[in-house]
């Protein structure tokens, strides 16, 4: 075209050959070429910049306020002067074909490269979008954009190579093939991660705000942050952890995730009740236990059963070991299920019940099993500190003994 050749003309008419003025022409051109693609950059940017937040000022929908912030007016601002130099780069360089084929390439891969700009900056803004929707809230959102950015890299970095080398995509994949033990060795834990995400991702494993525990890498707390490498978990005392993804499926962990979602939460623990203190409940002292309001009709039921069995079997109770008894024990644990059914903080659907576990050199271990109805942490610690003060504190009106480690005195007179 003509209007390319401006310059050529001038040069020429100043004397300058003919290798010269065309070299001096292409300068001239590529520079008013550079001038004006900053120019139509700059105006495209501005309209389309004001344009998405009138219409993310106009909307109700979030998503567009995220677009804004994501910085997508401004990829695709870019894509219009763009247009301009692929459509007229040939056209200045007619006379230089090398150099024109060179071009064409370099542009090619830079719309390549903007689009998956584009396609990122829309990813990251819909990233933003469902994580401030409760629905999404606790999906690992960032490991899903990310397996989607690496395939379109992979396609990306294809085109790229076959753009570049005037190759072909069956000869690409036998160079692929013939290095890819060394590229896997290379890449292995990007691999590994890649791999073990989608496995979290598709097996709901771990989602974020979940509470997990892993001795391994001393993570004891929540979920904040799931991503393809790594997995960041904020500890109860304030610290972080990060966890790499692979060893989500490769190691064992523990998540608390059941437990929130049920119905209650489980208290296990057991008094170590004295051997020696257990003993049969005398005729004269069922009275005073009558008296206990936990116990009252069960006594009486209990008492009529057992005084019908020792009459029908003839049983001599002057040996108060004859027959059948109660014993001050029976008695405790009987109360303890009794105080607990009674007790607003525990759920009384889920599995009660108070048991002996085999007794050890300390005692006999009497274990509480039952589960609090409030799952919270610092609620469910005041439910169970609740029932072990009234247990403990109950445990003398049973004549019964906790068992206490008797700690040897020190010698002061032989301290140095």
């Amino acid at each position: 075209m003509k209007i390319f050749n401006w310059a050529y003309d001038l040069f020429k008419s100043l004397n300058f050959n003919d290798d010269i003025a065309s070299y001096f022409n292409l300068g001239v051109n590529i520079i008013v070429l550079v001038l004006v693609s900053y120019v139509l950059d700059f105006l495209f940017k501005k309209i389309f910049i004001i344009v998405l937040a009138v219409i993310a000022a106009r909307t109700k929908s979030s998503f567009d306020d995220f677009l804004v912030a994501n910085k997508t007016a401004k990829y695709l601002a870019h894509l219009f002067p763009l247009l301009f130099i692929y459509k007229t780069v040939p056209v200045i360089l007619s006379k230089f074909t090398y150099w024109e084929d060179f071009f064409e390439k370099g542009v090619k891969i830079y719309i390549i490269i903007l689009s998956l700009w584009i396609t990122r900056s829309i990813f990251n803004a819909l990233k933003d979008y469902l994580k401030n929707k409760p629905r999404y809230s606790d999906k690992p959102i960032d490991s899903y954009i990310q397996v989607i950015m690496i395939v379109l890299w992979i396609f990306g970095i294809t085109s790229f190579v076959l753009i570049m080398f005037d190759t072909t995509m069956k000869t690409l994949l036998t160079t692929f093939g013939a290095i890819s033990a060394l590229i896997f060795l290379i890449f292995k834990d990007t691999i590994l991660g890649f791999v073990a995400s989608i496995q979290v991702s598709v097996n709901d494993m771990v989602r974020i705000g979940d509470w997990i525990t892993m001795e391994k890498f001393g993570a004891d707390g929540d979920v904040i942050e799931i991503n393809l490498a790594t997995v960041k978990v904020r500890n109860f005392d304030n610290t972080t952890t990060t966890i790499p993804t692979y060893s989500l499926i490769s190691d064992s962990f523990k998540n608390w995730r059941g437990m929130l979602d049920s119905d209650g939460r489980r208290i296990k623990r057991h008094l170590l009740i004295k051997a020696n203190s257990v003993k049969f409940i005398e005729t004269l002292d069922i009275d005073k236990y009558k008296k206990i309001q936990h116990l009252t009709s069960y006594i009486e039921h209990r008492q009529a059963d057992i005084d019908k069995y020792n009459n029908l079997n003839n049983i001599d109770k002057t040996v108060i070991v004859n027959g059948r008894n109660l014993t001050n024990l029976g008695l405790f644990r009987k109360y303890i299920n009794q105080y607990i059914l009674s007790h607003p903080g525990i759920n009384k659907d889920m599995l009660l019940m108070v048991r002996y576990l085999q007794p050890t050199e300390k005692g006999i271990p009497l274990e509480i099993y039952c589960f609090s109805k409030d799952k919270t942490w610092l609620n469910y610690e005041h439910i169970m500190a609740d029932l072990f003060d009234h247990i403990m504190a109950s445990v003398i009106h049973f004549d019964l003994e906790i068992f206490e480690s008797i700690s040897t005195p020190t010698n002061k007179s032989n301290e140095k």
